[in-house]
């Protein structure tokens, strides 16, 4: 027996009881079970050095304590998307608020949403939170799966059934425009790969409160070796302005280091305003300037709402958290 691990068929035979019954003290189903039974049992194990199947005694318990997190590897992270900051952020939040709870977390990338079902249901999961798809992608998951699950930064309107965890991004962007303009400048830039969703309603708000008409919006390529051509071709327009707000930090930090490394400082000739206030912003050389988002307040919020939707109670459909700029010093 030392040759090999050991079953609990084995645990079975020498104590003369059924693989059931010790099957049953290993997983927690006791109440059927004598007190001596289970302490018997208990020392088997213990003297045989019995390694237990973690994965099994979870799918067998009704609460497995798992939560999934399933993120879009879209392509603007070229294979990277772990090493986002929003994404890393939120993740290393989640993984603290789960251990105080008790939970386990389980991670998942990918681009195709019809692999989440499966991912969810092999381990049982107790609920999934899930970040960058789209709204059909989300309504066929609510379709066709059980497991409760709440959307970071969904962009639809209320759905029954899914529960949207969403910050105000309309307000973020109108915060950095009333900044810039209270500071004194008279035109400035927003930057993004899209303008619609989420991006629009932050330059939309970033409008709003600096001048409409006084804002140039450069809606960027994707991959980066595109966006640096981009930038050059661009760098005699970019020049006219002392002032870029970025829907990202990602994106803020890297127009930065393009302006940088074309000998323009920051922020003596452009000022720069970013968004979600990641870890590299706070470690650039300048320290970036943007608009924070509290990962640990959206971690909590997110694991109460699914602790409600376990135990059946009702819960919004969206919910929205606050943001607030935080000044540094890549603005002056």
């Amino acid at each position: 027996m030392s040759d090999s691990r050991v079953r609990i068929a084995d645990v079975a035979e020498a104590l003369g009881l059924s693989t059931a019954t010790v099957s049953n003290v290993i997983h927690g189903k006791t109440k059927k079970i004598s007190d001596e039974t289970v302490r018997r049992v208990q020392e088997k194990l213990e003297e045989m050095n019995y390694i237990p199947n973690m994965a099994g005694i979870l799918l067998a318990q009704n609460n497995s304590k798992i939560i999934g997190v399933v993120i879009n590897d879209g392509p603007k992270y070229e294979g990277k998307v772990l090493e986002d900051g929003f994404v890393m952020a939120s993740l290393n939040a989640l993984s603290r608020e789960l251990n105080e709870r008790g939970y386990f977390l389980m991670i998942k990338t990918t681009r195709h949403c019809a692999e989440i079902p499966p991912f969810a249901s092999m381990w049982n999961m107790d609920g999934l939170i899930l970040m960058g798809f789209c709204e059909a992608e989300y309504k066929k998951l609510r379709e066709n799966m059980r497991i409760s699950f709440v959307v970071y930064d969904g962009y639809f309107d209320n759905t029954d059934r899914i529960v949207n965890l969403v910050i105000d991004h309309y307000d973020g962007g109108y915060q950095a425009g009333k900044y810039f303009k209270e500071a004194g400048h008279s035109a400035a830039l927003c930057i993004s790969d899209n303008y619609i969703c989420m991006d629009e309603e932050r330059i939309e708000g970033f409008k709003a409160a600096f001048a409409p008409g006084k804002v140039k919006v450069l809606q960027i390529p994707i991959l980066r070796e595109e966006r640096n051509k981009y930038y050059k071709a661009h760098l005699k327009e970019i020049k006219k302005y002392s002032a870029c707000f970025a829907v990202s930090d990602f994106y803020a930090l890297d127009f930065m280091h393009f302006i940088q490394r074309e000998g323009l400082s920051v922020p003596d000739d452009i000022s720069v305003i970013g968004f979600d206030d990641t870890t590299a912003s706070r470690d650039n050389i300048p320290s970036l300037s943007t608009i924070h988002q509290d990962a640990t307040v959206r971690a909590k919020t997110a694991m109460n709402l699914l602790e409600k939707m376990k135990n059946g109670e009702a819960v919004e459909n969206k919910v929205t958290l606050p943001v607030q700029l935080i000044l540094r010093d890549s603005t002056k």
